[in-house]
C-alpha cells in the first residue's frame, strides 16, 4: 500500500512542481540568479519552448479515480470480491478482451464515414497510438513495481488493470473527438469502459482498486497527450520549414 502511494505521488510530482507557492508546469527554460542586496534566488522563466498551458481541470476526475483506487485497496476490495464471487460463481467471459476497443473503433469509423471530429482521421490514429502507448506504459510500469496478486491467484500483476486502462483510454479518445457533437458519444464510450471494468471484477481477474486506478490512468494519460499535441505539432511543422 505504501509503495503504491509513493509511486502515485511520484507520477503527480513529475508533472508539476512548486516554486514559492505558485505551480509552474510545462517544459520551461529557467535560470537562477541572486538578487542584488539579498540572498533570495530569483527565477527567470522563458516560455518560448513551453507547450500548451497545462490545465488542471481535465485531470481532476482521473486523479480522483486513482486516489480512490488506492483508498479502497485491501479490505474494501476483498469484501466486494467475495460478494461478487458468491453471486456469480465461476462466471467467465472474454467479452472484455474486445469491448475495450469499441469506443475508439467507433470514433475512427465515424471519421471514415465523413463525420468530422476535432482532428482528421490521420491525426486521430496518431493520437490513439500515442495515448495507448502512454497509458499502457504507465500501467505496465506500475504492475512491475507493485507485483500485486490477482484475486484468482494466478499471477502477480493485478494492479492496475490493463484492460480498464485501455478501455478508458479508448473512451476518452471518443470523448475528445466527438463529445462536442453529442454528449451521447461520451456517455456511450464511458459506459462501455465501465462495463469492461466491471467484467474484470466479475471474471475474478481484478480487484476494485485495480479497476479504479486503471481508469484514472487511461483518462489522465489521454488528456495529457491531447494537451501536448498542439505544441508537438507546431514544433514538427517548424522543423520541416
Amino acid at each position: 500500500m505504501k509503495k503504491r502511494i509513493k509511486v502515485f505521488l511520484l507520477l503527480v510530482w513529475s508533472g508539476t512542481f512548486q516554486v514559492q507557492g505558485q505551480t509552474i508546469t510545462g517544459n520551461f527554460t529557467w535560470d537562477a540568479m541572486h538578487l542584488p542586496g539579498t540572498s533570495t534566488v530569483g527565477i527567470v522563466v522563458s516560455d518560448t519552448l513551453a507547450p500548451e498551458p497545462f490545465r488542471v481541470r481535465p485531470l481532476i476526475v482521473p486523479a480522483g479515480l486513482a486516489v480512490s483506487g488506492l483508498l479502497v485497496q485491501g479490505k474494501i476490495s476483498r469484501q466486494l470480491n467475495r460478494r461478487v464471487e458468491s453471486r456469480y460463481p465461476g462466471y467467465r467471459t472474454n467479452a472484455d478482451d474486445y469491448l475495450l476497443f469499441a469506443p475508439v473503433a467507433l470514433g475512427l469509423g465515424l471519421s471514415v464515414a465523413g463525420v468530422e471530429g476535432r482532428h482528421p482521421l490521420g491525426e486521430q490514429i496518431v493520437l490513439a497510438i500515442i495515448s495507448g502507448l502512454a497509458s499502457q506504459g504507465v500501467t505496465q510500469t506500475i504492475k512491475l513495481i507493485a507485483k500485486y496478486p490477482r484475486p484468482d491467484g494466478t499471477t502477480y500483476d493485478a494492479f492496475p488493470s490493463g484492460h480498464t486502462t485501455g478501455a478508458f483510454t479508448s473512451a476518452t479518445l471518443l470523448h475528445k473527438e466527438y463529445g462536442h457533437r453529442s454528449v451521447w458519444y461520451s456517455v456511450g464510450g464511458y459506459s462501455v469502459a465501465s462495463g469492461v471494468g466491471a467484467l474484470r471484477i466479475i471474471n475474478n481477474r481484478h480487484w476494485l482498486s485495480d479497476v479504479l486506478f486503471g481508469a484514472g490512468v487511461g483518462i489522465g494519460a489521454t488528456e495529457v497527450v491531447y494537451m501536448a499535441y498542439p505544441w508537438v505539432k507546431r514544433k514538427l511543422k517548424r522543423r520541416k520549414k
